[in-house]
């Protein structure tokens, strides 16, 4: 059985992008397993390095009724946040209560569509340690922006224990500026941070063999692509009761299988105008982590045809990086520079 770093339940809430942020037709969700919080014996040996861990996949991505081959990008490393602006703290004179360790995920996407790419990416910050009336492993930021050649989408959620305030910015007529502070239910994990919930960032724990029920705010990125307001619903989420074998372009790999499985529901629609409320089809995550210290994800997967798999992976300190000739670095992660004239 592997270590799971954190053994809780996110707390987050039900908010959605565009003029319905809400689905009033979602389920109350149940109440959150019970919580708690545990550091690996090698966890900082690992993390505190100085260095974060780069993977890039193959990916292939539902668009458009097509599936897309495209690129992804993992980027998982720790940093300092500080509490009053909630990015990485970079002044020394912040008082050291409002400072807390948390593990960022960088997941960017990108994939063509005929003439224009797509490039998705997908920020959650999980706290590693208690903070604010938070516990250890709870999302205490999610943000997500989406570019293409129609125009661009950003939104933030910033969690607290009180509620969690909402920025949404959007080309669609309907969608546009939302800037709003919801109610935040107990207990809850943002679709958003499912892979720090695989990799054992996040709870629900799971034994192996073992399944519960938790509630599931859908994610930013969904809600933008299918144009429809967030909402809670409850999900079943699932461990694999032993490894098994995965053979993928980086290797081969003793894996555990984590499934997010998500309902069927409804929603409402914020583009077109006027659509009101939709249907939304069940939605099924498979994640393959891998077994062996450092549970890096070598496949995920979701049953509409989402799929990514590893090609390489390492821990270089990218963001010194920048400068001519580091492009051969790529070669580490199983990616290539891009060609002359790219898009």
């Amino acid at each position: 059985m592997r270590p799971m770093i954190f053994l809780l339940v996110l707390g987050a809430l039900a908010v959605g992008i565009g003029s319905s942020l809400t689905s009033p037709t979602d389920a109350s969700p149940p109440p959150a397993p019970p919580a708690s919080a545990a550091l690996a014996p090698d966890f900082w040996g690992h993390w505190g390095d100085g260095k974060a861990e780069l993977s890039g996949y193959a990916l292939r991505y539902p668009r458009y009724g097509k599936v897309r081959t495209g690129t992804a990008v993992t980027i998982f490393v720790n940093e300092e946040f500080a509490e009053s602006v909630r990015v990485k703290n970079e002044d020394s004179s912040r008082p050291a209560s409002e400072i807390y360790p948390v593990m960022k995920l960088n997941w960017i996407q990108d994939f063509p569509t005929g003439i224009y790419d797509y490039s998705l990416m997908t920020s959650a910050f999980a706290t590693l340690a208690p903070h604010g009336g938070r516990p250890a492993g709870t999302t205490t930021k999610v943000s997500f922006s989406s570019q293409e050649w129609c125009g661009h989408v950003y939104a933030q959620l910033l969690f607290n224990d009180r509620g969690a305030n909402l920025t949404s910015h959007s080309y669609f007529d309907g969608e546009a500026d939302q800037s709003l502070t919801l109610p935040h239910p107990d207990g809850g994990l943002p679709e958003d941070s499912v892979l720090l919930w695989a990799r054992g960032f996040a709870g629900p724990s799971l034994e192996p063999g073992g399944s519960t029920s938790v509630p599931v705010l859908r994610s930013l990125e969904r809600s933008r692509l299918l144009h429809i307001g967030l909402g809670w619903q409850t999900a079943t989420a699932s461990r694999s009761k032993e490894s098994r074998t995965l053979e993928v372009p980086a290797g081969t790999f003793a894996v555990d299988t984590y499934t997010l499985a998500i309902p069927a529901g409804r929603a409402k629609k914020s583009y077109p105008l006027g659509r009101g409320e939709v249907d939304v089809a069940a939605s099924t995550w498979t994640i393959e982590v891998e077994s062996a210290w450092p549970h890096r994800v070598i496949r995920w997967g979701r049953d509409d045809g989402l799929e990514a798999v590893l090609v390489g992976s390492d821990r270089l300190p990218y963001w010194s990086m920048n400068g001519p000739g580091f492009e051969s670095a790529l070669e580490k992660i199983g990616l290539e520079a891009r060609p002359p004239r790219t898009p």
